[in-house]
């Protein structure tokens, strides 16, 4: 196979993981509470990303007090935020309402880029701006349709607004940081900033703790962090940014599939219907290169 169907074939892979994240908050959700499992997802993928920097010998960069300010919030809002949220909008909705919602992931950052940075819209950016806000919106209203339910689909809103705050921060790093010293930066920096609460709010071991979900927290560190992170980038440098956009579309529709296969969530009309505005309004931005691409596994 060429070096481009190589690209195609990672990048697919990769957004078939990040895709499973859903399916595997969705069993997170129901063993174990968000902290004390986002603290355990950083804890096992962090020394993962230690030994992948020692075999690669990279380094961690030198950065300015600006710049680790911007990392713990960022590693606050998208490495904890999301999965966070994330989990607990699973405890609430269906697992196919969220990959609907976190398909909307592009097009909210690059409307929060437009609010807080002044960047000028394009047509072709406020088009796919409506129809992802008509793709949420075709489920915000069918709340009992398949399991899902208000409160949880705004939740799951709320973890993909701390995802386009996370892309918006990193547009305001002085120093360029390597994806995988950044990657292994917010695995590490994550722990800190879930294992307190975690510690304080939660008291994960005076629980019963389910074995399903903490084997889902396993996956979750290794295959979609880990794994997605490595397959991304091994697929992104053989392919455009243009060619690497699109794939993202493939989150989604990863998973309402998983959801439908492996959890048996029934998918309704107002399902699909929702991840076609949502796959036009990606596919939109990905065509009108309004965007720029950038998967860090560690989040």
């Amino acid at each position: 196979m060429s070096r481009q169907v190589h690209g195609f074939f990672y990048l697919a892979m990769a957004m078939l993981t990040v895709g499973s994240t859903v399916i595997a908050s969705k069993l997170i959700a129901s063993g174990l509470p968000p902290f004390s499992a986002t603290a355990l997802r950083f804890a096992i993928a962090f020394p993962v990303f230690l030994l992948l920097m020692w075999a690669t010998g990279a380094r961690l960069p030198k950065l300015s007090r600006s710049d680790r300010l911007i990392l713990l919030i960022q590693a606050g809002a998208g490495s904890v935020g999301y999965t966070t949220l994330l989990i607990s909008g699973l405890s609430l909705t269906s697992a196919a309402d969220a990959g609907v919602i976190i398909g909307t992931l592009p097009v909210v950052a690059a409307a929060i880029s437009i609010l807080l940075l002044r960047e000028r819209p394009q047509r072709a950016l406020l088009l796919a701006v409506a129809l992802a806000t008509a793709g949420v919106l075709s489920i915000a209203f069918t709340p009992d349709a398949a399991g899902g339910s208000l409160s949880g689909n705004a939740l799951i809103f709320l973890a993909v607004v701390c995802e386009g705050l996370f892309i918006l921060l990193n547009k305001k790093l002085k120093t360029e940081i390597a994806p995988l010293a950044q990657s292994t930066m917010m695995a590490g920096i994550g722990f800190i900033v879930a294992a307190i609460p975690a510690a304080i709010f939660e008291a994960p071991f005076a629980q019963d703790i389910s074995a399903s979900a903490v084997a889902a927290v396993v996956y979750y560190a290794l295959v979609p962090t880990v794994g997605g992170f490595l397959l991304w980038y091994a697929g992104a440098e053989r392919v455009s940014g243009t060619e690497a956009a699109l794939f993202t579309a493939l989150a989604p529709v990863s998973a309402v599939m998983l959801a439908f296969v492996l959890l048996g969530e029934q998918v309704g009309l107002h399902q699909l219907a929702g991840i076609a505005c949502v796959l036009a309004a990606v596919l939109g931005l990905a065509f009108a290169g309004t965007r720029t691409v950038k998967l860090a596994g560690g989040r």
